[in-house]
């Protein structure tokens, strides 16, 4: 593969979330049943790898195609995955915090400002109106709620809840709103197209990651909210899964989307059971954490397949040879 022709979707970091997020949950798993705690050190050094790839490509779009990233930047939904830039950083350094501190708080607050600032741009301008219905599907989360949910998984995980506790606000009352919206145009809009299916994964996130969040910024035995949370990401579960075979229609590799929310989901029951909770959330869990590695085991190996296979990256084609002078040999 010519790397230097490869150009790279910001929707690819989603493989950068559903990576950490299996590491967050054997991290949880070491601390609950004393699974090994190298398998998740593991874990995130790949998602770490995997994210440094991915910057250092998606950094190489800006510098010498920057008319595709400034027409994936100006596309109602394609702009929407460059979110998942400074989100994967803040992962990045939710990952690396037990090991190094302060590159860690500098990954986060990159992350956290740049995501922000993002939102802020992107979000804001949908305001002005004269957005499609067909223009609107679950990735419209990515900009407010994911980036404002991990923000405050990292701030809880860094020791600073009463940050924390603004952004998850800000995360949910946004959700809210969106999703009011989203459930409109799936009720009584056009049926989805097969490329844009994918997407519906996201759905899952809100509610999955909003908890990871809840959980991050408070403290105490599982209350009605985390139990409200949890209650819906299930519900989502259920909908997707009744779903499946109207939304998988594209290779596997495409589906990332899935992995975060299931992730999330499993990490925050898990440490529902640490912080006092039943042995209903303790089965849950298990059985959570286990739909969550074979999803995102599956996803790595057709991820690795359509890699070799030359199919995960689009390409652009190579510059035609010179036309010999006048002459010339």
């Amino acid at each position: 593969m010519d790397l230097r022709r490869v150009t790279l979707p910001a929707a690819l970091f989603g493989i950068v979330l559903g990576l950490s997020g299996l590491g967050n949950d054997w991290r949880v798993a070491a601390r609950l049943w004393g699974a090994p705690a190298w398998l998740g050190e593991a874990v995130m050094l790949v998602a770490g790898l995997v994210w440094l790839a991915l910057m250092a490509l998606y950094l190489q779009k800006w510098l010498q195609r920057g008319d595709e990233a400034r027409a994936e930047l100006a596309h109602p939904i394609q702009c929407c995955f460059i979110a998942l830039v400074p989100v994967s950083t803040m992962l990045m350094g939710n990952a690396l915090l037990p090991h190094q501190r302060e590159g860690a708080t500098l990954l986060l607050v990159v992350g956290i400002v740049a995501a922000l600032g993002f939102g802020v741009w992107r979000y804001g301008g949908t305001w002005k109106g004269g957005r499609s219905d067909a223009a609107t599907t679950p990735v419209l989360y990515l900009p407010t709620v994911a980036a404002n949910f991990v923000a405050a998984i990292g701030l809880g995980s860094f020791g600073w809840p009463e940050v924390g506790q603004l952004f998850f606000g800000a995360g949910l009352l946004a959700w809210l709103a969106i999703e009011s919206v989203l459930l409109h145009r799936l009720l009584m809009g056009e049926e989805m197209p097969v490329a844009l299916r994918p997407t519906m994964g996201i759905q899952l996130a809100p509610p999955s990651v909003g908890l990871l969040a809840y959980v991050s910024v408070t403290q105490g035995p599982p209350d009605l909210m985390a139990h409200m949370l949890l209650g819906y990401a299930l519900l989502q579960v259920l909908l997707l899964g009744r779903l499946l075979r109207w939304i998988v229609q594209l290779p596997l590799s495409a589906y990332w989307g899935f992995s975060f929310g299931l992730t999330a989901v499993a990490a925050a029951t898990l440490r529902l059971v640490e912080r006092g909770g039943s042995e209903l959330l303790l089965g849950l869990g298990l059985v959570l954490f286990v739909i969550a590695n074979v999803v995102v085991i599956g996803l790595s190996l057709a991820t690795l397949s359509a890699l070799f296979a030359g199919r995960l990256f689009p390409t652009v084609p190579a510059a035609p040879a010179a036309a010999p002078a006048a002459g010339g040999r």
